[in-house]
This record gives structure tokens, sequence and C-alpha cells, in this order.
């Protein structure tokens, strides 16, 4: 993020002497991104984060690929997704290529008796059903619905949910997760025009350095395998840290809608960017005030982009029959639009309630046979008037 942010005990001078109360070192651990050159946080360990004692046979979780190429728009039921109950067997990937994976889950439980490292990609985490806390080496972050957990690549963390009723749409980017760079300073400050700003970011809270030593569980997936590494030190041993690179928490209830006069682009909502993809927020709104405005959005043709929307609650005027957890895909190459009858019926509309979290790739998307088992057949049929 764009921001520097410390918590817990550090020393004065980075790479400097920082002593335990009984005189011995610290064990000091640069997190960073994209090497040394880019954002980075410096973490004070109890004990070496290196102190593997088992690892066990990795496991493929390397998605199903069902049709690497399509030119067809499609619909999928994400809440027909069953839900299951172990965190990481609950996630399905559905949309797939080399910048980006899109799950669904449905988890009944969180994390409990292991630790989960994403060594290959930062998550972004939709909270569409649900609430708990995301435990991380940083500390804590409470979360609810609406809510984007943005966790860095390599970041140790357990999620615990308040009961068995969640759903997650997750993004896994290959690539940092970061603001749009025109909402950015020179300096890397939000500035003024911008759909939010560093008060609607959620930091870390709550470190408290765990010292038990022992055999702690790191499922770690790198490459598409899942390898299970055993350490012997817990991984929230961190007295404190600073830096750039981080955990934190959004809202989408925090995004401040941008309108005007005629119809806005998408870019308007566009809310994170990661390498060759763009995720956006659609949130309650007013709608355009032109006196010959039309609401609903004009006929647009993707001939370089991927676009996906996920559906999460409200009223959406220029689709029909849309259910909660649908996800849309209109890929590039052909044009999409409102459904027949949405234009006129938009007009005169003050304001839309709807609520929607929208992905454009600009490489192709690809197909997993997880998805074909939830897919609406009918959608591609749906402009037939």
């Amino acid at each position: 993020m764009p921001y520097y942010y410390k918590l817990g005990e550090i020393p004065h001078k980075r790479h400097t002497q920082f002593r335990k109360p009984d005189g011995g070192l610290y064990s000091e651990q640069l997190f960073s991104t994209e090497g040394f050159s880019n954002n980075y946080s410096l973490l004070y360990h109890i004990n070496p984060p290196t102190l593997i004692i088992k690892t066990e046979k990795p496991v493929n979780l390397m998605p199903d690929i069902a049709e690497e190429k399509m030119l067809q728009h499609r619909s999928f039921e994400g809440f027909k997704v069953k839900p299951a109950k172990e965190f990481l067997e609950s996630r399905v990937p559905v949309l797939v290529n080399n910048d980006v994976h899109i799950v669904l889950a449905a988890p009944q439980q969180g994390i409990k008796d292991y630790f989960y490292k994403n060594a290959d990609a930062d998550e972004m985490i939709f909270v569409h059903e649900g609430s708990g806390v995301l435990r991380t080496m940083y500390g804590e972050l409470p979360f609810g619905y609406g809510d984007y957990l943005v966790i860095p690549r390599g970041t140790i963390y357990q999620v615990h949910f308040n009961d068995e009723n969640n759903r997650l749409f997750i993004v896994e980017s290959f690539s940092p997760i970061r603001p749009p760079q025109r909402y950015l300073s020179k300096y890397g400050q939000l500035l003024e025009h911008s759909p939010y700003c560093e008060r609607d970011i959620r930091p870390p809270q709550n470190l408290q350095a765990q010292t038990e030593r022992g055999d702690f569980m790191i499922k770690t997936k790198k490459r598409g395998i899942l390898y299970n590494i055993h350490y012997a030190a817990h991984p929230f041993d961190v007295v404190g840290w600073d830096g750039f690179c981080y955990p934190f928490a959004f809202s989408i209830h925090d995004f401040e809608p941008i309108t005007g006069r005629v119809h806005q682009p998408p870019p308007v909502h566009q809310t994170f960017e990661g390498n060759n993809f763009v995720v956006c927020s659609f949130v309650p709104r007013l709608f355009d005030y032109h006196p010959q405005s039309i609401p609903a959005p004009y006929n647009h043709s993707n001939i370089d982009s991927d676009e996906l929307i996920y559906y999460v609650d409200g009223e959406f005027m220029s689709r029909k029959n849309v259910t909660r957890g649908m996800i849309t895909l209109h890929p590039g190459g052909i044009p999409h639009g409102p459904h027949p009858g949405a234009v006129e019926k938009s007009i005169g509309a003050k304001e839309t309630k709807e609520l929607a979290v929208m992905v454009d790739t600009f490489h192709p998307l690809m197909i997993t046979k997880q998805a074909l088992e939830i897919e609406n057949e009918n959608y591609v049929m749906s402009w037939a008037e």
C-alpha cells in the first residue's frame, strides 16, 4: 500500500542489533515484493523464520482446464458451489490465465491446525457472506460483509470465521495488487480525486508475538503445488514490524462512486490493479443527471479484454435474472450490452442499489471443469428479443 505503517517494537535503525530481554538477538526478516526493488517491510522474530524440521509429499493444485479457447458469453451460478468444511478444500478455481486465477469458496470453517502461505500470488479475498478474523504474522484483521482482504504473496495466515455460512470471491494475482497509478501522487499518496483514501484502509492490529516451540505446519503453495513444511517455531512470533508491504482490509462500502451528467465508463469504478488486469467496484450511486441521459450502459465491444462481473447484491437494471453470486463472462472479440428492454426501462431512474465486483483481464481467461458444473448454458441467448 502507498503509506508507511509500523506495529509493535522495532529498533531505532534497520539492520542493527535488536536484543531480547534475555540478551539474545531478535531475527530480522526482509519481506519484499519484486526483489529488492519495490515495497517491503522488516519483521523482527523471536526465532529465525527458517527452522524447518520436516517436509511432506507435495500435492498438485493446478486448475483442471476444460476450455482454453472460446468466444461466447458465459454465466456461472456461484452459489451452486457446494460448501466445504475446510478452507483450502473449499477453494474452487473457475476462470484462470497466466496473470490471475478467479476462485470461489464456501468454507464452513477456517484454518485451525495449520497455517497457509501462497508463495505464488497476492490474494484479494472479497467477503460476500460471513465474518471473522484474518490472523497473520503482521497481526489481525477483523472482517465482514463487503470487505476486500488484500494479502501479499508469502504472507503466512490463518482465517477464523464466526460461523459456517461463508461465501468468498477470491482473486489470485501473479503480480502485486495495488491501487491504480492514476490515483497516486508521485510520492505515493492517494490523491483527492481517488474514490478512496488512506483513512479507508484498515491495517493489521493487535500484534501478539507467539513464543511456542514445537511442530507448526505451513501449507505453502508454489507454482501450483502445495507443500506441507513443518517448522520448529510458531510463525506468528513477530514482536514488531514496519514498512509498506502488509495485508490490509478495505470495505466496498467505503468506495466513493464517481458520477457525471452522462453514463461514466467502467474505469471510474476501478479499485485495484495488477499486471494485465483491473478490479472495479460497482456500488450504490446516483444516476446521470443530464436531462436526456440514459442510465443503462451502452453496448460496447470487448476487443482486447475479457470482462468478468461477480454480482453481490441489489438490482441490476442492465441484466435479467441476476442471482447473488452469479458470474458473467463477456470475452474479448464480441460486443455486449444491456439485455432487451433494459435501456428504455432505465430512463428516468435516479439511482441504483447494485453491488458488484468486476475483473477485466487483458489476456483471455480459460474455463475450468468445475466452472462447467455451475454454468447457466442459456445465458448466451439471453439477448434474443
